[in-house]
């Protein structure tokens, strides 16, 4: 089967990468039955493109399957159709490109588009090869400042961050998609997301287009430097938003920020994680710990973790 340019895109449904964060319909894995398949396609994909590949090797599988491709030495990502926003990520990267932002690019030697083929996405991207185990917090900090510096001139369709919220407020609200969460505890997470909404909306902080989740697993370490992909989760709000996805040492070299409002931020994102994980269909690991350690987070009050601490308490 030749593949197709996916023809059906939603440029606007920006909406999560190895320190990753559950979402909703981003909590699901492609399941083992359709690895095989799913390969089959991106390889299909790269042949019918004249790339040549003998050998495809899995990097990472959550919503989307992350897949080396070689000789050729590409990065395929491959979802289900209709469990993706591709297309937003495609177009949003050519944007990036083209203003010099630190971010993954797409594949050079291929169109720019979303291909399919059997009930696959596949996108092609730039493989790069890890020169650095660990990006420094100095450099860490200036790629992201420079990735805010390019996202602020762009008009681009995207969500604002309270929709991200509002996806955790959801799941909170309803007990058939939280069945074991105490009622304690949900009216805990109840406040907090709202209170937390409603006062980060009301300090009339500028807002602007971000990546939604720079977390250590969505930066890479390479000879061009530190590069962030996973761009589906783009939203808008304050840059102080981002800034509490990452480690603390990361936002002390981040110029001009309002640290009140990074407090509420880091406590809003421990909130909608928390959510996340207490969702029915959570398949990330270490569920029963991790659920309980965010909510032992919010409890015990500031200061409040980043999520590379919260990770290495419950062993993500």
């Amino acid at each position: 089967m030749h593949p197709t340019e996916c023809v059906a895109p939603n440029a606007s449904a920006g909406s999560f990468a190895t320190t990753e964060l559950p979402r909703r319909w981003q909590d699901l894995t492609v399941e083992p039955p359709d690895v095989a398949r799913a390969i089959d396609a991106a390889i299909s994909v790269a042949v019918a493109l004249d790339l040549p590949v003998d050998g495809a090797t899995v990097l990472h599988n959550s919503n989307k399957l992350a897949l080396r491709l070689t000789p050729c030495d590409v990065l395929a990502r491959v979802a289900h159709v209709g469990q993706e926003v591709a297309q937003f990520e495609v177009e949003l990267a050519q944007r990036l490109a083209e203003v010099g932002c630190p971010a993954g690019t797409l594949e050079p030697r291929v169109d720019p588009i979303v291909y399919v083929d059997d009930g696959f996405a596949v996108t092609l991207w730039t493989y790069y090869e890890p020169v650095t185990p660990e990006v420094s917090p100095a450099d860490y900090a200036d790629a992201l400042e420079r990735l805010h510096v390019g996202m602020r001139g762009l008009d681009v369709s995207s969500p604002s961050f309270t929709d991200r919220v509002a996806e955790a407020e959801e799941l909170v609200a309803r007990s058939d998609l939280t069945p074991e969460l105490a009622s304690a505890d949900r009216a805990l997470l109840r406040s907090t997301l709202g209170t937390l909404r409603r006062t980060i909306v009301d300090r009339g902080a500028r807002e602007q287009l971000l990546h939604g989740e720079p977390h250590p697993g969505n930066v890479l370490g390479t000879k061009d430097g530190a590069l962030f992909i996973d761009l589906e989760t783009c939203c808008r709000g304050p840059v102080e938003f981002d800034l509490a996805h990452v480690p603390q040492a990361v936002s002390q070299h981040y110029p001009g920020l309002d640290q009140r409002l990074l407090r509420d931020c880091r406590q809003l994102v421990l909130a909608m994680v928390a959510a996340w994980r207490w969702d029915r269909g959570d398949q990330f690991p270490n569920g029963t710990r991790a659920r309980q350690e965010f909510l032992r987070a919010l409890r015990a009050g500031p200061p409040w973790p980043t999520l590379d601490v919260m990770v290495a308490r419950h062993g993500r």
